[in-house]
């Protein structure tokens, strides 16, 4: 296997899998879960170098190809198949991988990557760079840092439109996670345009429901991207999540899970109808 993933399971149903950005982790989907387990069989993963999954293999890079490679072999062992997939930024653009290659009955993908112009990719940058650095402080010192209102604001501020509805543990378990992410700069690295780019067209299934849905307060990829993705994912459907950051889990859960729940079921309705063709 490729990469054996950490991952939390909960609920019954059909299999739904969210996947987190970069330098995140599976937590970022707390504020949905629960609702989302209601329904579906819910698994949040931790993808490969991030959060508590391992690396790839080494001399395995982190393409594409290769990543979403590893989360299929996961979807196997899971007992899982073509399951809906939620990915927010790099898992975003991962969930739109997936589709393409035939691997997911839906996808909804909040601010997915991979849409970069120059001048957005040095913003990415910018906002991201300052929070990796910062995780290099020793423990103690984040752990200080997230106790206090500005510290909380610095850890969140590019990734929530509302920082201060984490608490202190929250702030400081993301610091960790961006401190040990391994796969961080492998990942970021990939995502320029030449690297890591999105899929312009989908080569498996013409009839995979796609939701691209965009924070309007988005600090790390700005709507504006928004376009560029309607201009090469002509089928998906757009949606604009208002008054919510680039993790828009936490600013609006249930703004988030609403997109989810549609983008399911018009998966959904497409069986019924292709069921009602083929009798």
């Amino acid at each position: 296997m490729l990469s054996e993933l950490a991952y939390t399971r909960r609920g019954q149903g059909e299999p739904l899998v969210l996947l987190h950005g970069i330098g995140h982790r599976r937590a970022a989907f707390e504020p949905i879960f629960d609702d989302l387990a209601e329904s579906y069989d819910v698994i949040a993963a931790d993808l490969p170098g991030l959060g508590d999954s391992p690396p790839l293999p080494k001399g395995t890079g982190y393409s594409a190809e290769n990543v979403t490679a590893a989360i299929v072999e996961n979807f196997q062992k899971w007992g899982i198949e073509n399951p809906h997939v939620v990915g927010n930024s790099l898992g975003g653009l991962l969930a739109i991988s997936l589709a393409q290659n035939g691997h997911a009955r839906s996808a909804t993908c909040l601010a997915p990557a991979g849409y970069f112009r120059p001048w957005s990719l040095l913003q990415a940058g910018v906002t991201l760079i300052p929070l990796k650095i910062g995780s290099y402080l020793p423990k103690p010192i984040l752990r200080l840092v997230s106790k206090t209102t500005f510290g909380r604001f610095f850890i969140g501020w590019s990734l929530y439109h509302r920082p201060g509805r984490y608490a202190p543990e929250r702030a400081y378990g993301d610091s960790l996670a961006m401190k040990k992410g391994s796969g961080f700069w492998p990942y970021f690295f990939r995502c320029i345009p030449l690297g890591f780019t999105s899929p312009e067209s989908f080569r498996g299934s013409a009839r995979v429901p796609l939701t691209i849905a965009w924070g309007d307060k988005d600090k790390i990829l700005h709507k504006s991207q928004a376009k560029l993705a309607a201009k090469r994912m002509k089928r998906a459907e757009f949606v604009t999540l208002k008054d919510c950051g680039h993790v828009p889990m936490g600013d609006d859960p249930e703004q988030v899970v609403a997109a989810i729940l549609r983008t399911a079921e018009r998966a959904d309705l497409t069986v019924a109808q292709d069921d009602a063709f083929v009798a």
